[in-house]
């Protein structure tokens, strides 16, 4: 059960978080609670998107299109059904409404909804997903996701998914965060094998996230490289994070399988925070 760790790993312990931080008298400013508090809500969301390219390749996989069936990452209390009709596959993941623990202690609760219109394109595939009553760890997730799965025409042949997101994060206190925008995931090793632990992949993008009266946006400005085996999943990479004329930067290191991070507002001395379990 370890692998399926891998994807959990970013868990939300490092969750800081308070309201009289985003309220009206601090909309300008962008402290590193606040920072973490957004990079928090990646990690969520970064946690349930490997889920749904992993219920992907099943499918495709399913259907003919993979030559090898890839291991789920659900634990045995995520029911999965698939209906085709017409031209259409719809992929349903329930997680139940009392909730569903994943192996990391994780619990989601709720449906997801992954839908493909087939074509006659190998190369590019674009898939729907929508979120019903869908919860992790108790914050409620909405709106939808489309991404868009292209494979190379070259060696070594591999998938690159485009993901536009339009969501909104509501956490138990009721706060509420809209995030908007796009992050390009590239599957750079692993392609082709039914391991999941061997996939390594490399994301760039950018994203704006809106709370009552301000809003930020979130750039990749180092690729961001995620590594299956290990068990926080992401070792490298680089964002910034921009609120008016604050700025914060995250740094996740240099490869090595850790959960250390640090923070930089604007301009400091980098600190170090931790990030999974």
């Amino acid at each position: 059960m370890n692998v399926k760790k891998l994807i959990f790993g970013l868990t939300l312990s490092m969750f800081i978080f308070s309201c009289n931080k985003d309220d009206s008298t601090s909309s300008n400013s962008l402290d590193a609670s606040q920072a973490r508090t957004s990079v928090e809500i990646d990690k969520l969301t970064d946690d349930v998107s490997y889920v749904i390219e992993n219920q992907i390749d099943i499918q495709l996989s399913d259907s003919g299109k993979m030559t090898e069936i890839p291991e789920s990452l659900l634990p045995p209390c995520a029911t999965v059904t698939t209906v085709i009709t017409g031209n259409t596959w719809t992929r349903t993941i329930d997680f139940g409404t009392e909730g569903c623990t994943m192996p990391n202690g994780n619990v989601y609760k709720g449906v997801i909804t992954i839908s493909k219109i087939l074509t006659s394109n190998p190369l590019s595939r674009t898939f729907t997903i929508t979120f019903e009553n869908f919860y992790s760890n108790a914050r409620l997730i909405e709106g939808t996701k489309t991404i868009v799965r292209t494979l190379t025409t070259v060696a070594p042949i591999h998938p690159t998914s485009t993901m536009t997101m339009n969501i909104t994060v509501t956490f138990p206190n009721g706060e509420s965060y809209e995030r908007t925008g796009n992050r390009v995931s590239e599957m750079i090793e692993g392609f082709g094998t039914a391991i999941w632990s061997d996939n390594i992949f490399s994301v760039t993008g950018n994203w704006s996230t809106t709370r009552l009266n301000w809003s930020q946006t979130t750039t990749i400005t180092t690729p961001l490289v995620f590594k299956m085996n290990c068990q926080y999943g992401l070792v490298q990479g680089e964002i910034q994070i921009v609120r008016n004329n604050n700025s914060a930067v995250i740094n996740y290191g240099d490869g090595t399988c850790d959960n250390q991070a640090t923070i930089s507002i604007n301009g400091s001395a980098p600190a170090t925070f931790t990030f999974g379990n």
